[in-house]
């Protein structure tokens, strides 16, 4: 079914409800189902973390205890608990391919649906770490101490800012309950950015494979879209159940089973999987505030891309040098996260120094041949 479009009839199909008539571009592929797919598994966060919040103690001495609790005593506690951890993986997951897509097929183009999206990752990886904090073992513990302590590379107000975070001179019982308060309160924040998101996206419509900003050719999204998502939604469950089922641990660290110990520090500190990219970056410079500087780069570098890409031509599938410097760029981060994961020695941190200045080489060389073709 052939339908024109209006921003109006955009904005008027979230308003009205359930996406029925909302107008979509015929080409979409199934990289388009990962943003239905964070919805579902935000909403998975949200309702297993409310559960397992009314168990939960913020307390240095009851919070590792009270994680055994759950698991062993609350009846299906130990679900809850299996799901909101496996819950962020899959989360990460999906947020990476969802702005992998959006990269490759020019979604940058549209900078407030763009901007708010990156939002939500700078949001979603504060909240993921806060909760990394929340069983208080080992490596919760270290992982807290480290983060935190970068703060003190800031001039002049550092050490005064480490402090309030901690709420005293070390990591300690304040710390804990602040984290956890925040860790609470994030989602629901990332939820209105998500709704913001929405809007965003309704105004302009859904970029599509080919990268032509066309009225004509779109179709209804129910039953065409709405059945594609659901066929997703019990595809990625049946693996996400497997994982919760079979294999719960799989993205846990060992250390992260022993209660916390302030006077024994573990061999080797990183944070989970989700992170290892950009701790790759933050270790791979030798000056504490040029980490700290790199480390949050390598993040928000996410909100230049409407500006730093003008291709004619939205898709990188018309640019075939591009595609190539492209899958360079995504090899090279998923190298950044495997080296994030290793440890401090040779030659992983030569290589994490080589990546790193390759991560941000490739953005900003595909930003200069996106100026050079907009200059002739």
């Amino acid at each position: 079914m052939l339908i024109s479009l209006r921003k109006s009839d955009n904005l008027g199909s979230l308003v009205n409800g359930a996406l029925v008539d909302l107008p979509s571009p015929s080409s979409l592929s199934y990289f388009w189902n990962f943003g239905s797919l964070l919805g579902l598994f935000l909403g998975i966060q949200i309702i297993t973390g409310l559960f397992l919040a009314m168990q939960f103690s913020g307390d240095v001495d009851l919070s590792f205890d009270t994680i055994v609790h759950i698991m062993r005593d609350v009846n299906g506690g130990w679900l809850l608990r299996v799901m909101h951890a496996n819950g962020a993986s899959f989360f990460f997951l999906f947020i990476f391919i969802h702005m992998g897509r959006g990269l490759y097929y020019g979604s940058y183009r549209f900078m407030k649906t763009w901007l708010s999206g990156s939002t939500i990752f700078i949001l979603s990886m504060a909240t993921a770490f806060l909760g990394y904090v929340l069983p208080w073992g080992q490596m919760s513990f270290w992982a807290a101490t480290v983060i935190t302590n970068l703060l003190s590379a800031l001039p002049y107000v550092g050490v005064m800012l480490v402090e309030w975070v901690w709420g005293g001179f070390s990591v300690g019982n304040p710390t804990l309950t602040r984290f956890f308060s925040f860790h609470f309160i994030l989602p629901f924040l990332i939820l209105f950015f998500v709704i913001l998101h929405l809007v965003f996206l309704h105004e302009t419509g859904s970029s599509n494979p080919l990268g032509v900003n066309s009225d004509v050719d779109k179709i209804i999204f129910h039953p065409y879209f709405s059945l594609k998502d659901l066929y997703g939604f019990m595809l990625v469950m049946f693996f996400y159940c497997i994982i919760c089922l079979m294999a719960p641990y799989i993205f846990m660290d060992v250390e992260n089973f022993i209660s916390s110990n302030p006077m024994v520090t573990p061999v080797h500190i990183q944070p989970e999987w989700y992170f290892l990219f950009a701790y790759a970056i933050l270790r791979s410079v030798s000056s504490k505030i040029g980490g700290v500087v790199a480390l949050f780069m390598s993040v928000l570098i996410f909100y230049l891309f409407p500006f730093l890409f003008n291709f004619r031509f939205r898709s990188m599938q018309f640019y075939m040098f591009i595609q190539y410097i492209y899958w360079y760029f995504l090899g090279n981060w998923l190298l950044l996260t495997w080296i994030g994961a290793c440890e401090v020695d040779y030659p992983f941190m030569q290589l994490g120094i080589f990546f790193s200045h390759m991560y941000f080489l490739i953005i900003f060389g595909i930003s200069f041949l996106s100026f050079l073709e907009d200059s002739v």
